[in-house]
């Protein structure tokens, strides 16, 4: 949000010349408002630049919900160095699919140790807590990627990141990260 002189950004705290004069340092603490409007600066408001990432590539570019074929500038289909597997590039819902099975398997993973003990040793049984925890784990993650899936659109996808709240307070998990707590 600078202040303009012909068209030139004014840095605050630094001098600057408008051809005839020398303005002091402190110009934008010390000038009022319709004192810098005398001297012909102009207030310009700064472009939103600003863009989720996780959504968007830049500012209004949306990325894609589905995989799509990945393209060269004249439109012709790229392919993996077999010359034969078509390259593609990752839609969201795969990416986040793919993430949310990451995230299933790394809370799996802490208690398969119980899995294999029982498959090597058919004495010593799975703890019941342990089967109901990775049951709802896997059940959370197939919910969470039907979720995804259904999505149609990009606002409907963005909304899958939304905390629930009850009186201004975060009450529960976001549906896209709604797993059991460990």
């Amino acid at each position: 949000m600078p202040w303009k002189h012909n068209g030139k950004i004014l840095k605050e705290g630094k001098s600057w010349s408008d051809g005839t004069y020398k303005h002091p340092y402190n110009w934008a603490s010390a000038w009022s408002d319709a004192d810098k409007k005398k001297f012909k600066l102009v207030w310009e408001e700064e472009k939103d630049t600003s863009f989720d990432n996780r959504f968007y590539w830049s500012k209004d570019i949306p990325r894609e919900l589905e995989d799509q074929d990945a393209k060269d500038e004249d439109g012709k289909q790229l392919y993996e160095e077999d010359g034969k597997t078509k390259l593609i590039n990752e839609g969201l819902k795969t990416i986040w699919i793919r993430q949310t099975k990451e995230t299933a398997n790394s809370m799996l993973t802490k208690s398969d140790w119980y899995i294999i003990r029982a498959t090597d040793d058919s004495s010593l049984a799975v703890p019941s807590d342990i089967t109901a925890k990775r049951k709802a784990i896997r059940d959370a993650c197939k919910n969470i990627e039907d979720k995804i899936t259904a999505c149609k659109t990009l606002d409907n996808f963005i909304k899958l990141f939304d905390t629930p709240m009850k009186d201004g307070v975060p009450n529960g998990n976001a549906p896209i990260f709604d797993f059991p707590e460990e």
